[in-house]
């Protein structure tokens, strides 16, 4: 019995002094399992008077009794604790800004092709796609630019060979789409894609560039038809203030050709560095479309007209967003490219 006695106090005290659930129930196995000290002590049962066993077995269960009890008390208390641990450990402060997913963005050449792509598609224009790598037919021959004539020195070429080149302006989609409609009426297509020419990279020139040609064919269309187009382009663009304005030009494609400014849309026409002082920006050339050439496509020109336009995206790109260097379309500088990025 003093045994008993011994093991209840040791086994109470080291419940009491238990700081974890793995250890409470190391406690119990040992106490209450069927290999503790206490079934050893049990085992002197059989040295006992049949009037000695009851009381001995009596005292044993309730020994048992009072360390279960103790141990169960014992685990819900560590239970609590250590749940109150992991919710301190683990706590949210929704109070907090929640973390942006990183996301991809639209290159900024990207944005502006795709918004004069939705323009012009929302005033019942198709989009029109042609080969990078060209065949002088389209590139030159059917865009006005007879073999020897002087204007191909302007565009400096990259031949591939004789007959194929990369195509140094999108007018070669153009005159593919001319001979695909013919002889259908109207044509309303613009055409977007990479140009390729021969030139020096600096800040604003490159051997690689992208363009984005309109074309509009039918009966009765005058320049004023263009005029119209071009406004509508402007203020959409560069916002609603903007006026555009004509110059003479000359491109072999078109007759008569213009050059097309815009009033400066950071000082309103006053005059600034970025327009150079004198309040307007050229941002493209346009005209009537040559006779011969929709004469080689397979129209009467005598029954029908167009009006053809084409614009840098680079140079609308470099207006609308203020920058100063085309080379940063193209050097991948993630600090760049990031002050594009969109929030959904």
């Amino acid at each position: 019995m003093k045994n008993l006695e011994q093991l209840k106090e040791e086994g109470l005290n080291a419940i009491r002094e238990s700081q974890t659930l793995a250890a409470l129930q190391q406690h119990r196995v040992l106490y209450l399992g069927k290999k503790g000290p206490i079934q050893e002590v049990m085992k002197s049962m059989k040295d006992l008077s049949a009037e000695e066993r009851p009381k001995f077995g009596a005292a044993v269960n309730e020994i048992k009794s009072q360390i279960a009890a103790a141990i169960e008390s014992k685990w819900a208390e560590l239970e609590a604790k250590e749940m109150e641990d992991r919710l301190e450990r683990e706590k949210i402060d929704i109070t907090l800004e929640g973390y942006h997913p990183t996301v991809g963005n639209l290159h900024p050449l990207t944005l502006v092709q795709q918004e004069l792509e939705d323009l012009f598609i929302g005033l019942g224009y198709t989009i029109g796609e042609g080969p990078e790598i060209e065949f002088d037919l389209y590139n030159f021959e059917r865009a006005n630019i007879p073999k020897g004539h002087p204007a191909r020195d302007m565009q400096d070429t990259f031949y591939i060979n004789a007959e194929e080149l990369l195509r140094t302006h999108t007018t070669a989609i153009q005159t593919r789409q001319l001979e695909a409609y013919a002889p259908k009426l109207p044509i309303k297509v613009v055409c977007p894609g990479k140009v390729y020419r021969r030139d020096d990279d600096d800040a604003t020139h490159s051997h690689q560039f992208t363009q984005m040609e309109g074309l509009v064919v039918a009966e009765n269309i005058t320049l004023s038809d263009l005029k119209g187009t071009l406004e509508f382009m402007a203020k959409k663009m560069f916002g609603e203030k903007r006026v555009i304005r004509f110059r003479p030009s000359y491109f072999q494609f078109t007759e008569p050709s213009v050059e097309v400014d815009v009033s400066c849309h950071i000082c309103n026409g006053k005059g600034c560095p970025v327009c150079k002082g004198t309040g307007w920006i050229e941002i493209l050339g346009a005209g009537m479309v040559h006779p011969n050439v929709l004469e080689m496509a397979g129209y009467d020109s005598k029954k029908c007209s167009g009006f053809a336009f084409g614009v840098g995206i680079e140079r609308v790109a470099m207006l609308k967003y203020g920058i100063d260097d085309i080379r940063h379309f193209y050097t991948n500088d993630l600090r760049f490219l990031k002050t594009f990025t969109r929030f959904e």
